[in-house]
């Protein structure tokens, strides 16, 4: 617990001030204080005003707070200093540093989160993975799914409260916060479990913020590991399912990095390549020559897996409209969709010309 190293810190304090030093937890209960009789009380009403505050300082009940760094909207900790004056403020500001300093370097040590926090982050070295494991009693060779929960900015601070609350065993599963928007989710699976399984996870995840805070969210999702040491790699997935389903999955809010497919190594292509792969597929004329209702056609085949009469019935067209609508993509590309090598390439080629625009290439 990280009470005994605040107390440990707040006694060394004690010889620099006369005046009451301590901390209280986010119910407002004095946890440690430089007067040990002071330990145990509770000043609740302290609590709204120091959340309110966020970082800066806050005074109330004589006393001035400031809270210690915090993973949500909430504090989990905050310093206080006996007095309401400049004084009492300078010294709050300075404890909270020493403060928050002791309670991070502990972490390091001894909270499993900042441990898989480190993992994933690559701000641990292979070797010491293992070391560190043995040492906070933590499984490494168990499945864990890996979930990056992004939300559009304006960023709202109580996303990883919610999503905390969806996870309440802090010893098998860990919600960490990366960024303002960006929360992860370390989840620990049964053996053999199946990619709908982490789909259905994603998607509590994603509907519990729509419940609780009215939030929409993109969920990426990494795959399956077995072992601690591939935390890194499962979470850079997580993190490219995100950026290639804003390309290619635009209306999914649930990306799974399995499924990806072509769009993946589409994404990773250098974009002189692909602007030369588009100006040898469309010799005759570029892809821009084609309308919107001709691309709407296009997109239609597609989805109806290059069948003529079907696509027909779904565009409310004669199936000799759709033949003719076709030869006229033929004769402006060179392209015929109902063969299939053609086809292939036409999908390729729309997919390629969209990632250039994500990439503000006109190519």
């Amino acid at each position: 617990m990280p009470n005994r190293i605040f107390q440990s810190v707040l006694l060394q304090m004690k010889e620099g001030t006369s005046r009451a030093v301590g901390v209280i937890d986010g119910e407002g209960t004095v946890v440690a204080c430089s007067d040990p009789s002071l330990i145990g009380e509770r000043w609740g009403s302290v609590v709204e005003r120091v959340n309110a505050a966020e970082s800066g300082v806050v005074t109330g009940e004589g006393r001035t707070f400031r809270a210690l760094s915090r993973w949500g909207a909430q504090y989990e900790y905050a310093g206080f200093v006996e007095g309401e004056d400049d004084t009492a403020k300078s010294l709050c500001t300075i404890s909270a540093v020493a403060l928050n300093g002791a309670k991070q370097n502990y972490e390091e040590k001894h909270d499993k989160g900042t441990f898989v926090k480190n993992i994933i982050s690559d701000n641990i070295l292979l070797g010491d993975i293992y070391v560190r494991a043995k040492e906070l009693h933590f499984a490494c060779d168990v499945p864990r799914g890996v979930f990056l929960v992004r939300q559009e900015e304006p960023a709202n601070p109580a996303m990883i409260d919610a999503i905390q609350a969806q996870f309440p065993d802090k010893q098998a599963d860990f919600v960490l916060s990366v960024s303002e928007t960006d929360v992860v989710v370390i989840k620990q699976l049964p053996e053999n479990v199946e990619s709908k399984r982490l789909d259905k996870i994603a998607q509590q995840i994603e509907e519990g913020l729509e419940a609780e805070l009215k939030l929409k969210a993109v969920v990426g999702i990494g795959t399956v590991v077995s072992n601690i040491r591939d935390l890194a790699r499962a979470y850079k997935e997580a993190q490219l399912a995100i950026e290639v389903g804003k390309v290619f999955e635009t209306e999914q809010s649930i990306i799974n990095y399995e499924n990806l497919g072509i769009g993946r190594l589409i994404y990773q292509l250098p974009t002189t390549l692909c602007e030369m792969f588009l100006r040898e597929v469309f010799k005759k004329n570029p892809i821009d020559a084609l309308d919107q209702e001709t691309l709407f056609t296009i997109n239609k085949f597609f989805e109806n897996n290059l069948n003529v009469s079907e696509t027909a019935r779904k565009l409310f067209v004669h199936r000799n409209t759709l033949v003719y609508r076709l030869e006229k993509i033929k004769k402006l590309t060179g392209l015929d969709l109902r063969e299939f090598d053609d086809a292939i390439t036409f999908k390729v080629a729309l997919m390629v010309k969209k990632y250039l625009v994500s990439r503000g290439i006109e190519g």
